[in-house]
């Protein structure tokens, strides 16, 4: 494992991508493959299932580290990354040993997911007691599973593309599915990801992988630019974005995949389309959104989440929430690849694909006109209470590219603007990384009553850490400092005194939150200065936000 700690460092050292384009390579040019195999794995994104409970880590570290809990904690706070802490904190190895990276997982880490506390602790003693110190923090990131190093799955494909000689995009079409939480990669694997390109893979037959999937870029411009910057509507495929789960529907050899854009097989959590996928010609691959369908609209992502989260799905569950694919593109048609046609072309098949199939659960992402880009931004208007996220803007001679680039072509998300409350900080954590030392999670609330409401009280409903400037950030951490309340643990508790505009992209009711209500993707927007505490929203406010605008 030293020289995949080596690259981690050398990777975690740098922010130019020429300099970690070529840690990368020099890598995979010398490590074993067994070893690159899961470098890949987990610098590409794989998460392993748990090995060690959280706890269970953090005390036995403590005891090994002969601290009390409270020095532990305040080290960890000060941190702000438990890998690092314990790295730091342990005693040196007495009898250090060099083992690889695979052999380290598969013989060792892996093996301790399911003991028994006592031998659990016991195994982890003896391993510790034979990690080299320059090992210890990818030892333990390994075991936290926070394992992020400012490396993207693209530049991880560029390195194994330009070792192997082969085609960057053939080696992203390779990696789909690698990353799988149940993967466990082999030097099989890593050979099969660098090896020469084969007929047999250029015209794909049997398969169940799908294609990488091209992603859009987020487009933010004024409306009196995009004359400009886009060239007429008439250029463009425009379609609402819907607010669901990306996949990829594959039809191969009398089997059918759906894999979701996070490369999971998703096909037994969606079973109707499963079914749907049975049904297409052989050879077909789809690109779209799974949704709630319901009465002809699609229903909020709240309802698809209920879904996502059963462990078995009865009869129901699959009456009360069912789904369709809202497609939008084809790739493969008659075993075919057809990303390289310009869009227009895939749509029309697509089209035709789905008026011949005449399925109910296969319904073709309408597509929208307007003559003017003012025209457009009317109808974008409608875009929340239709469902969806605003638009995509899809360059009608654009081919079906891999991942976020403009080679292929080009797409945008031209969203809408997020809703947003004025809401009341009301707790703190440290955050992680660069700013261990600072308080920069929050816990926001709004009012459980509107003003001069006799009793009323603050209730919290969101957690959100981006959207500040450092400055901005220090200044609060300042105040934090000089209201906390009280601390629990590494949460503070602070006097009601500051105002935020929080954005979100959803929202819902939801049982499991005090407030009754859950946001997506909160962040602040701005810090409201020249707004009292007293101003800010209430649950009323979120309420009326609620799709159908439900009290």
């Amino acid at each position: 494992m030293k020289r995949f700690a080596t690259l981690y460092r050398e990777l975690d050292a740098s922010t130019a991508t020429r300099e970690k384009q070529a840690a990368l390579q020099r890598y995979f040019s010398e490590a074993p493959a067994a070893d690159a195999a899961w470098a890949v794995y987990f610098l590409a994104g794989g998460k392993p299932r748990q090995t060690v409970p959280t706890r269970a880590l953090r005390e036995l570290a403590q005891a090994a580290a002969g601290l009390p809990e409270w020095l532990f904690e305040e080290s960890y706070q000060t941190v702000g990354d438990l890998a690092e802490t314990v790295s730091l904190l342990l005693p040196a190895a007495t009898a250090p040993v060099d083992r690889g990276l695979a052999e380290w997982l598969t013989r060792h880490l892996l093996p301790l997911r399911g003991l028994p506390p006592d031998a659990l602790n016991e195994k982890l003693r003896e391993q510790w007691n034979v990690l080299p110190d320059d090992q210890r923090f990818v030892y333990f990131k390994l075991i936290t599973g926070g394992f992020r190093v400012g490396v993207s799955k693209l530049q991880v494909t560029q390195a194994l593309a330009a070792v192997a000689g082969v085609d960057p995009k053939r080696v992203a079409q390779r990696l789909m599915g690698y990353t799988h939480i149940g993967a466990q990669p082999s030097a099989s694997d890593y050979a099969a990801l660098v090896a020469p390109e084969s007929t047999a893979e250029q015209q794909p037959q049997t398969s169940g992988q799908p294609y990488p999937f091209f992603l859009a870029h987020p487009f933010n411009e004024a409306l009196d630019r995009f004359d400009e910057l886009l060239g007429p509507p008439s250029d463009w495929q425009v379609e609402w974005k819907w607010d669901g789960i990306r996949a990829q529907l594959v039809r191969r050899a009398g089997q059918v995949w759906l894999w979701s854009r996070g490369e999971e097989l998703v096909t037994e959590r969606f079973p109707e389309l499963a079914a749907l996928g049975e049904a297409l010609p052989e050879g077909t691959v789809l690109d779209g959104e799974i949704v709630v369908w319901r009465e002809g609209e699609p229903q909020p992502f709240a309802d698809l989440q209920k879904r996502i989260g059963r462990k078995t799905l009865g009869p129901k569950i699959l009456r009360e929430l069912p789904v369709a694919l809202l497609a939008y593109d084809l790739l493969g048609h008659g075993g075919q690849d057809l990303r390289e046609q310009p869009l227009h072309a895939r749509r029309a098949a697509l089209d035709a694909l789905v008026e011949n199939l005449n399925h109910p659960l296969l319904i073709a992402s309408p597509v929208l006109n307007g003559d003017t880009w003012a025209q457009l931004a009317t109808l974008r208007e409608q875009a929340r209470e239709r469902g969806t996220e605003g638009f995509m803007l899809k360059q009608r001679t654009s081919a079906y590219g891999v991942g976020r680039t403009k080679a292929a072509g080009t797409w945008w998300k031209w969203k809408i603007d997020p809703m947003s409350v004025d809401a009341v900080l009301i707790y703190a954590q440290r955050g992680h990384g660069r700013r261990a030392s600072v308080y920069s999670d929050y816990t926001f609330a709004v009012w459980n009553a509107p003003t001069g409401t006799e009793g009323r009280q603050l209730v919290p409903f969101a957690k959100a850490y981006s959207g500040l400037s450092d400055a901005e950030m220090a200044r609060v951490d300042a105040i934090i400092r000089a209201t906390t309340i009280e601390s629990f643990g590494p949460v503070r508790s602070v006097r009601p005194t500051l105002v935020f505009e929080l954005g979100f992209e959803g929202i819902g009711r939801s049982p499991r939150h005090k407030s009754g209500i859950a946001v997506r993707f909160p962040r602040m927007l701005r810090w409201r200065e020249d707004k009292p505490v007293d101003e800010a929203d209430t649950l009323q406010t979120l309420a009326a936000l609620l799709p159908g605008g439900a009290a």
